[in-house]
Protein backbone atom coordinates (compact mmCIF):
# COMPACT_ATOMS: atom_id res chain seq x y z
CA UNK A 1 0.00 0.00 0.00
CA UNK A 2 1.26 3.56 -0.89
CA UNK A 3 -0.03 7.08 -0.32
CA UNK A 4 0.78 10.67 -0.66
CA UNK A 5 4.35 9.64 1.53
CA UNK A 6 5.26 6.78 0.01
CA UNK A 7 5.49 3.32 0.80
CA UNK A 8 3.19 2.62 3.99
CA UNK A 9 5.26 2.07 7.02
CA UNK A 10 5.36 -1.02 8.98
CA UNK A 11 4.60 -0.86 12.81
CA UNK A 12 8.62 -0.78 13.87
CA UNK A 13 9.09 1.20 11.60
CA UNK A 14 6.79 4.00 12.80
CA UNK A 15 8.16 3.23 16.28
CA UNK A 16 11.73 3.90 14.96
CA UNK A 17 10.35 6.68 13.34
CA UNK A 18 8.61 8.39 16.07
CA UNK A 19 11.64 7.57 18.31
CA UNK A 20 13.93 9.98 15.85
CA UNK A 21 11.68 12.13 16.03
CA UNK A 22 11.17 12.97 19.71
CA UNK A 23 15.22 12.86 19.87
CA UNK A 24 15.38 15.59 17.14
CA UNK A 25 12.54 17.96 19.11
CA UNK A 26 14.67 17.61 22.34
CA UNK A 27 17.68 18.47 20.48
CA UNK A 28 16.10 21.10 18.60
CA UNK A 29 14.64 22.70 21.95
CA UNK A 30 17.48 22.41 23.65
CA UNK A 31 19.48 24.86 20.89
CA UNK A 32 16.69 26.93 20.76
CA UNK A 33 16.98 27.22 24.45
CA UNK A 34 20.83 28.05 24.40
CA UNK A 35 20.17 30.58 21.19
CA UNK A 36 17.51 32.19 23.62
CA UNK A 37 20.15 32.40 26.25
CA UNK A 38 23.05 33.74 24.13
CA UNK A 39 24.67 36.66 25.76
CA UNK A 40 25.59 37.99 22.02
CA UNK A 41 21.58 38.12 21.56
CA UNK A 42 20.78 39.68 24.67
CA UNK A 43 23.32 42.45 24.10
CA UNK A 44 21.97 42.51 20.08
CA UNK A 45 18.26 43.47 21.52
CA UNK A 46 19.76 45.96 23.80
CA UNK A 47 22.46 47.57 21.78
CA UNK A 48 21.87 50.48 19.09
CA UNK A 49 23.02 49.13 16.02
CA UNK A 50 24.40 50.70 13.07
CA UNK A 51 25.59 49.25 9.69
CA UNK A 52 25.99 45.95 8.22
CA UNK A 53 25.10 44.36 11.79
CA UNK A 54 21.96 46.79 11.65
CA UNK A 55 20.84 45.13 8.31
CA UNK A 56 21.85 41.25 9.04
CA UNK A 57 20.20 41.70 12.80
CA UNK A 58 16.89 43.07 11.07
CA UNK A 59 16.67 40.03 9.23
CA UNK A 60 17.83 37.55 11.73
CA UNK A 61 15.85 39.30 14.74
CA UNK A 62 12.85 38.07 13.37
CA UNK A 63 13.87 34.58 13.41
CA UNK A 64 14.11 33.84 16.93
CA UNK A 65 10.29 34.15 17.04
CA UNK A 66 9.91 32.23 13.75
CA UNK A 67 11.94 29.03 15.15
CA UNK A 68 9.62 29.31 18.08
CA UNK A 69 6.45 29.42 16.24
CA UNK A 70 7.83 26.48 13.62
CA UNK A 71 8.87 24.53 16.25
CA UNK A 72 5.77 24.72 17.76
CA UNK A 73 4.32 23.30 14.79
CA UNK A 74 6.73 20.41 14.63
CA UNK A 75 5.70 19.56 18.27
CA UNK A 76 1.82 19.82 17.66
CA UNK A 77 2.58 17.52 14.03
CA UNK A 78 4.40 14.94 16.39
CA UNK A 79 2.16 14.91 19.07
CA UNK A 80 -0.32 14.29 16.44
CA UNK A 81 1.36 10.85 15.25
CA UNK A 82 1.66 10.19 19.02
CA UNK A 83 -2.25 10.37 19.81
CA UNK A 84 -2.70 8.09 16.26
CA UNK A 85 0.42 5.63 17.56
CA UNK A 86 -1.22 4.99 21.42
CA UNK A 87 -4.83 3.71 20.16
CA UNK A 88 -3.75 0.45 19.69
CA UNK A 89 -0.83 -1.47 20.21
CA UNK A 90 -0.79 -2.58 16.80
CA UNK A 91 -2.30 -0.37 15.12
CA UNK A 92 -4.10 -1.35 11.69
CA UNK A 93 -3.46 -0.95 8.51
CA UNK A 94 -5.64 2.68 8.26
CA UNK A 95 -3.70 3.69 11.18
CA UNK A 96 -0.09 2.87 9.68
CA UNK A 97 -1.18 4.53 6.39
CA UNK A 98 -2.52 7.74 8.50
CA UNK A 99 1.01 7.66 10.77
CA UNK A 100 3.13 7.42 7.49
CA UNK A 101 1.70 10.48 6.06
CA UNK A 102 1.99 12.57 9.47
CA UNK A 103 5.36 11.24 10.14
CA UNK A 104 7.02 11.22 6.15
CA UNK A 105 3.92 13.47 4.29
CA UNK A 106 3.32 17.00 3.87
CA UNK A 107 1.31 17.08 6.93
CA UNK A 108 2.60 20.12 8.81
CA UNK A 109 0.31 23.34 7.48
CA UNK A 110 2.34 26.32 7.86
CA UNK A 111 1.74 30.66 6.88
CA UNK A 112 3.51 30.81 3.57
CA UNK A 113 5.02 33.85 5.20
CA UNK A 114 6.86 31.68 7.62
CA UNK A 115 9.18 30.20 5.79
CA UNK A 116 10.85 33.45 4.04
CA UNK A 117 14.48 31.61 4.17
CA UNK A 118 13.48 29.86 0.49
CA UNK A 119 14.93 32.00 -1.90
CA UNK A 120 11.84 31.24 -4.70
CA UNK A 121 10.05 33.01 -2.41
CA UNK A 122 11.75 36.01 -2.30
CA UNK A 123 10.79 36.61 -6.48
CA UNK A 124 8.14 34.29 -6.65
CA UNK A 125 4.19 34.99 -5.56
CA UNK A 126 2.87 35.01 -2.27
CA UNK A 127 1.53 31.78 -0.39
CA UNK A 128 -1.10 31.88 1.75
CA UNK A 129 0.15 28.38 3.59
CA UNK A 130 2.31 25.84 2.64
CA UNK A 131 2.33 22.09 3.27
CA UNK A 132 5.27 20.36 4.59
CA UNK A 133 6.79 17.12 5.73
CA UNK A 134 8.17 17.06 8.76
CA UNK A 135 12.01 16.91 7.86
CA UNK A 136 11.52 19.98 5.54
CA UNK A 137 10.03 21.77 8.07
CA UNK A 138 13.27 20.33 10.06
CA UNK A 139 15.50 21.84 7.53
CA UNK A 140 13.97 24.91 7.39
CA UNK A 141 14.46 25.58 11.23
CA UNK A 142 18.04 24.39 10.68
CA UNK A 143 18.70 27.02 7.86
CA UNK A 144 17.20 29.60 9.84
CA UNK A 145 18.72 28.63 13.50
CA UNK A 146 21.89 28.78 11.63
CA UNK A 147 21.10 32.56 10.30
CA UNK A 148 20.41 33.79 13.61
CA UNK A 149 23.76 32.05 15.61
CA UNK A 150 25.65 33.49 12.58
CA UNK A 151 24.73 37.20 13.26
CA UNK A 152 25.28 36.33 17.23
CA UNK A 153 28.33 34.63 17.74
CA UNK A 154 30.00 36.92 15.28
CA UNK A 155 28.84 39.69 17.37
CA UNK A 156 29.37 38.11 20.61
CA UNK A 157 32.85 37.06 19.37
CA UNK A 158 33.84 40.75 18.26
CA UNK A 159 32.55 42.43 21.38
CA UNK A 160 34.29 39.90 23.56
CA UNK A 161 37.38 40.22 21.68
CA UNK A 162 37.52 44.35 21.30
CA UNK A 163 35.99 46.75 23.24
CA UNK A 164 37.51 45.81 26.85
CA UNK A 165 41.29 45.88 25.02
CA UNK A 166 40.37 49.09 23.26
CA UNK A 167 39.44 50.55 27.02
CA UNK A 168 42.91 49.29 28.00
CA UNK A 169 44.63 50.81 24.98
CA UNK A 170 43.00 54.19 25.57
CA UNK A 171 43.92 53.88 29.32
CA UNK A 172 47.44 53.65 28.86
CA UNK A 173 47.44 56.32 26.00
CA UNK A 174 45.73 58.58 29.05
CA UNK A 175 49.46 57.27 30.89
CA UNK A 176 51.25 58.29 28.07
CA UNK A 177 49.61 61.69 27.55
CA UNK A 178 50.66 62.58 31.25
CA UNK A 179 54.15 61.23 30.45
CA UNK A 180 54.21 63.76 26.98
CA UNK A 181 53.08 66.78 29.30
CA UNK A 182 55.64 65.74 31.67
CA UNK A 183 58.09 66.92 29.03
CA UNK A 184 56.65 69.48 27.26
CA UNK A 185 54.92 67.78 24.57
CA UNK A 186 52.04 69.43 23.28
CA UNK A 187 49.47 68.88 20.28
CA UNK A 188 50.42 71.52 17.89
CA UNK A 189 53.73 72.15 19.49
CA UNK A 190 55.11 68.43 19.15
CA UNK A 191 54.54 66.02 16.87
CA UNK A 192 54.46 63.40 19.84
CA UNK A 193 51.23 65.30 20.85
CA UNK A 194 49.87 65.04 17.52
CA UNK A 195 50.37 61.37 17.33
CA UNK A 196 48.92 60.59 20.22
CA UNK A 197 45.94 62.98 19.68
CA UNK A 198 45.20 61.03 16.57
CA UNK A 199 45.80 57.68 18.25
CA UNK A 200 42.93 59.02 20.76
CA UNK A 201 40.31 60.18 17.86
CA UNK A 202 41.20 56.49 16.20
CA UNK A 203 40.12 54.47 19.00
CA UNK A 204 37.53 56.12 20.18
CA UNK A 205 36.31 56.00 16.81
CA UNK A 206 36.82 51.93 16.88
CA UNK A 207 35.08 51.82 20.08
CA UNK A 208 31.76 53.23 19.00
CA UNK A 209 31.73 51.02 16.00
CA UNK A 210 32.96 47.77 17.57
CA UNK A 211 29.99 48.79 20.07
CA UNK A 212 27.34 49.29 17.30
CA UNK A 213 28.17 47.75 13.80
CA UNK A 214 30.24 44.72 15.79
CA UNK A 215 29.72 42.57 12.18
CA UNK A 216 32.27 45.48 10.53
CA UNK A 217 35.22 43.71 12.27
CA UNK A 218 33.93 40.40 12.00
CA UNK A 219 35.96 38.20 8.70
CA UNK A 220 33.89 34.98 8.31
CA UNK A 221 35.07 31.46 6.77
CA UNK A 222 31.25 29.46 6.26
CA UNK A 223 31.51 26.16 7.18
CA UNK A 224 27.99 24.92 5.48
CA UNK A 225 25.49 22.48 7.57
CA UNK A 226 24.81 18.95 6.05
CA UNK A 227 21.14 18.46 5.72
CA UNK A 228 19.93 16.36 8.36
CA UNK A 229 22.26 16.86 11.43
CA UNK A 230 21.64 18.83 14.29
CA UNK A 231 20.48 22.70 14.17
CA UNK A 232 23.89 23.83 15.71
CA UNK A 233 26.07 21.82 13.26
CA UNK A 234 25.01 25.05 10.19
CA UNK A 235 27.48 27.96 12.35
CA UNK A 236 29.97 30.95 10.55
CA UNK A 237 33.27 30.27 11.56
CA UNK A 238 35.78 33.33 11.25
CA UNK A 239 37.88 35.90 13.46
CA UNK A 240 38.12 39.24 14.88
CA UNK A 241 39.33 42.03 12.42
CA UNK A 242 41.90 43.43 14.96
CA UNK A 243 44.06 45.10 12.24
CA UNK A 244 43.14 48.91 13.31
CA UNK A 245 43.47 47.80 16.92
CA UNK A 246 46.73 46.30 16.51
CA UNK A 247 48.11 49.11 14.13
CA UNK A 248 46.92 51.49 17.25
CA UNK A 249 48.66 49.43 19.64
CA UNK A 250 52.08 49.14 17.44
CA UNK A 251 51.62 53.22 17.06
CA UNK A 252 51.09 54.01 20.88
CA UNK A 253 54.65 51.82 21.60
CA UNK A 254 56.49 53.84 19.01
CA UNK A 255 55.43 57.34 21.05
CA UNK A 256 55.97 55.42 24.40
CA UNK A 257 59.56 54.69 23.24
CA UNK A 258 59.95 57.77 21.78
CA UNK A 259 58.57 59.44 25.28
CA UNK A 260 60.39 56.80 27.42
CA UNK A 261 63.83 58.66 25.55
CA UNK A 262 62.84 62.65 26.65
CA UNK A 263 62.00 61.09 30.59
CA UNK A 264 66.08 59.57 30.35
CA UNK A 265 67.32 63.03 28.82
CA UNK A 266 65.25 64.72 31.72
CA UNK A 267 67.01 62.01 34.10
CA UNK A 268 70.49 62.86 32.21
CA UNK A 269 70.38 66.28 31.10
CA UNK A 270 72.72 67.48 33.72
CA UNK A 271 75.03 64.90 33.61
CA UNK A 272 75.57 65.13 29.91
CA UNK A 273 75.73 68.92 29.83
CA UNK A 274 78.60 68.85 32.50
CA UNK A 275 80.09 66.44 30.55
CA UNK A 276 79.64 68.49 27.26
CA UNK A 277 81.51 71.54 29.61
CA UNK A 278 84.16 69.12 30.51
CA UNK A 279 85.24 68.23 26.99
CA UNK A 280 85.21 72.42 25.78
CA UNK A 281 87.09 73.12 29.27
CA UNK A 282 89.85 70.49 28.19
CA UNK A 283 89.98 71.82 24.25
CA UNK A 284 90.54 75.11 25.91
CA UNK A 285 93.35 74.09 28.29
CA UNK A 286 94.65 72.17 24.80
CA UNK A 287 94.57 75.38 22.53
CA UNK A 288 96.04 77.25 25.71
CA UNK A 289 99.31 74.61 26.13
CA UNK A 290 99.25 74.82 21.80
CA UNK A 291 99.77 78.66 21.95
CA UNK A 292 102.46 78.48 24.88
CA UNK A 293 104.55 75.41 22.98
CA UNK A 294 103.78 77.87 19.95
CA UNK A 295 105.68 80.70 21.54
CA UNK A 296 108.66 78.11 22.82
CA UNK A 297 109.15 76.93 19.10
CA UNK A 298 108.97 80.01 17.68
CA UNK A 299 111.74 80.67 20.35
CA UNK A 300 114.28 77.24 20.06
CA UNK A 301 113.77 76.64 16.89
CA UNK A 302 115.10 78.21 13.68
CA UNK A 303 113.70 78.93 10.40
CA UNK A 304 110.18 77.10 11.15
CA UNK A 305 106.94 77.76 9.93
CA UNK A 306 104.73 77.50 12.58
CA UNK A 307 100.61 76.79 12.02
CA UNK A 308 98.29 79.22 14.22
CA UNK A 309 96.20 78.27 17.03
CA UNK A 310 92.67 78.53 16.43
CA UNK A 311 90.73 79.84 18.73
CA UNK A 312 87.59 78.66 20.79
CA UNK A 313 84.18 78.48 19.16
CA UNK A 314 81.87 81.35 20.28
CA UNK A 315 79.45 79.95 18.53
CA UNK A 316 79.24 76.39 20.65
CA UNK A 317 79.10 78.25 23.60
CA UNK A 318 76.20 80.05 23.00
CA UNK A 319 74.29 76.85 21.76
CA UNK A 320 75.48 75.59 25.39
CA UNK A 321 73.46 78.44 27.13
CA UNK A 322 70.58 77.84 25.05
CA UNK A 323 70.32 74.27 26.32
CA UNK A 324 70.77 74.91 29.73
CA UNK A 325 67.59 77.34 29.13
CA UNK A 326 65.66 74.56 27.84
CA UNK A 327 66.62 72.16 30.92
CA UNK A 328 65.19 75.08 32.59
CA UNK A 329 62.31 75.77 30.35
CA UNK A 330 61.43 72.04 30.61
CA UNK A 331 61.64 72.19 27.00
CA UNK A 332 62.77 68.48 26.81
CA UNK A 333 61.98 67.78 22.75
CA UNK A 334 63.93 70.75 22.05
CA UNK A 335 66.72 69.85 24.16
CA UNK A 336 67.21 66.58 22.65
CA UNK A 337 68.46 67.05 19.60
CA UNK A 338 70.61 70.05 20.57
CA UNK A 339 72.38 68.18 23.42
CA UNK A 340 72.76 65.36 20.39
CA UNK A 341 74.78 67.95 18.59
CA UNK A 342 76.73 69.50 21.38
CA UNK A 343 78.39 66.13 22.54
CA UNK A 344 78.91 65.97 18.79
CA UNK A 345 80.68 69.65 18.10
CA UNK A 346 82.49 69.27 21.85
CA UNK A 347 84.35 65.98 21.04
CA UNK A 348 85.41 67.19 17.47
CA UNK A 349 86.52 70.65 19.19
CA UNK A 350 88.48 68.72 21.56
CA UNK A 351 90.45 66.52 18.19
CA UNK A 352 90.97 69.63 16.84
CA UNK A 353 92.94 71.19 19.84
CA UNK A 354 94.92 67.98 20.13
CA UNK A 355 95.44 67.86 16.48
CA UNK A 356 96.65 71.79 17.02
CA UNK A 357 98.76 70.96 19.97
CA UNK A 358 100.65 68.05 18.45
CA UNK A 359 100.95 69.84 14.62
CA UNK A 360 102.75 73.01 17.34
CA UNK A 361 104.88 71.09 19.09
CA UNK A 362 106.55 68.74 15.96
CA UNK A 363 109.80 70.57 15.74
CA UNK A 364 110.21 69.81 19.49
CA UNK A 365 109.61 66.55 18.85
CA UNK A 366 112.13 66.24 16.21
CA UNK A 367 114.21 67.95 18.34
CA UNK A 368 113.88 65.74 20.89
CA UNK A 369 114.28 62.46 18.79
CA UNK A 370 117.59 63.95 17.12
CA UNK A 371 118.84 64.20 20.99
CA UNK A 372 117.98 60.83 21.48
CA UNK A 373 119.54 59.55 18.43
CA UNK A 374 122.66 61.27 18.94
CA UNK A 375 123.18 60.03 22.81
CA UNK A 376 122.50 56.48 21.21
CA UNK A 377 125.18 56.71 18.53
CA UNK A 378 127.68 57.98 21.68
CA UNK A 379 127.22 55.17 23.72
CA UNK A 380 127.69 52.95 20.54
CA UNK A 381 131.09 54.92 20.36
CA UNK A 382 132.01 54.11 23.55
CA UNK A 383 131.25 50.02 23.11
CA UNK A 384 133.00 50.68 20.02
CA UNK A 385 136.15 52.11 21.57
CA UNK A 386 136.45 55.11 19.15
CA UNK A 387 135.18 57.61 22.06
CA UNK A 388 138.42 59.29 22.25
CA UNK A 389 139.13 59.61 18.15
CA UNK A 390 139.48 63.09 17.37
CA UNK A 391 136.88 63.05 14.05
CA UNK A 392 134.78 61.55 16.66
CA UNK A 393 134.35 63.44 19.33
CA UNK A 394 134.09 66.78 16.89
CA UNK A 395 131.49 65.66 14.97
CA UNK A 396 129.66 64.83 18.19
CA UNK A 397 130.14 68.29 20.08
CA UNK A 398 129.41 70.09 16.43
CA UNK A 399 126.11 68.00 16.58
CA UNK A 400 125.48 68.77 20.03
CA UNK A 401 126.38 72.23 20.11
CA UNK A 402 123.60 72.33 17.22
CA UNK A 403 121.50 70.53 18.90
CA UNK A 404 121.30 72.61 22.34
CA UNK A 405 121.54 75.87 21.21
CA UNK A 406 118.37 78.37 20.36
CA UNK A 407 117.22 78.56 17.91
CA UNK A 408 117.88 75.39 16.85
CA UNK A 409 118.30 74.90 13.47
CA UNK A 410 116.76 71.35 12.65
CA UNK A 411 118.39 70.72 9.28
CA UNK A 412 122.00 71.40 9.72
CA UNK A 413 121.15 69.79 13.66
CA UNK A 414 120.19 66.15 11.09
CA UNK A 415 122.58 66.44 9.16
CA UNK A 416 125.20 66.67 12.06
CA UNK A 417 123.97 63.63 13.47
CA UNK A 418 124.25 61.70 10.43
CA UNK A 419 127.40 62.46 10.00
CA UNK A 420 128.64 61.61 13.72
CA UNK A 421 126.96 58.23 12.71
CA UNK A 422 128.84 57.73 9.42
CA UNK A 423 132.08 58.74 11.70
CA UNK A 424 131.34 55.08 13.57
CA UNK A 425 130.95 53.01 10.21
CA UNK A 426 134.87 52.37 9.83
CA UNK A 427 134.97 51.26 13.50
CA UNK A 428 132.17 48.70 13.42
CA UNK A 429 133.35 47.80 10.04
CA UNK A 430 136.91 46.94 11.75
CA UNK A 431 134.70 44.79 14.45
CA UNK A 432 132.42 43.09 12.28
CA UNK A 433 128.95 44.36 11.37
CA UNK A 434 127.22 47.07 12.70
CA UNK A 435 124.86 46.08 16.25
CA UNK A 436 121.28 45.46 15.45
CA UNK A 437 120.11 47.73 17.45
CA UNK A 438 122.30 50.75 16.00
CA UNK A 439 119.74 53.38 14.09
CA UNK A 440 119.81 53.17 10.01
CA UNK A 441 122.01 55.83 8.47
CA UNK A 442 120.63 58.97 7.62
CA UNK A 443 117.51 58.41 9.80
CA UNK A 444 117.56 62.07 11.48
CA UNK A 445 117.64 63.38 7.84
CA UNK A 446 114.97 60.87 6.95
CA UNK A 447 112.64 61.71 10.22
CA UNK A 448 112.87 65.20 9.79
CA UNK A 449 111.73 65.19 6.12
CA UNK A 450 108.84 63.70 6.67
CA UNK A 451 107.95 66.02 9.32
CA UNK A 452 108.92 69.14 7.36
CA UNK A 453 106.74 67.50 4.51
CA UNK A 454 103.64 67.63 7.25
CA UNK A 455 103.91 71.46 7.18
CA UNK A 456 106.51 71.84 10.30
Amino acid sequence: MTGSAGPVMSREEVDRELARLSAEREAVEAALLALQDHPGRRLLEGAVLSGRTEERWSVAEPGLTLLWALFDRYVEALASARAVRSRRVRPSSPELAELSELLRGRAVTVPGGQLPDVPRQLGGPARLVEQVSLAQLLDRMNAWYATVLDVVNAADAVWSALPARIDLLLAELRRVRTLAGSVGVQAGAHPLGDDIGSLERELTALRAEVLTDPLALWRPARVPAQRGTDPGAATTQGVVDTERFDRAGRALDGVRVELEQLLRLRDEADERLQQVADLLQRADATLVEARQARGEVLAKIAATEVPAVPGPLSALRERIHQAAELQQNGQWHRLAPLLDTLEEQAAKELTRARQSLGEVTAPLAVRAELRGRLDAYKAMAARLGVAEDPEVIERYEKARWLLWSAPCDLRAAAAAVARFQQALRPASGAHGAAPRDAPPSGGGQHYYGQQNGQGV
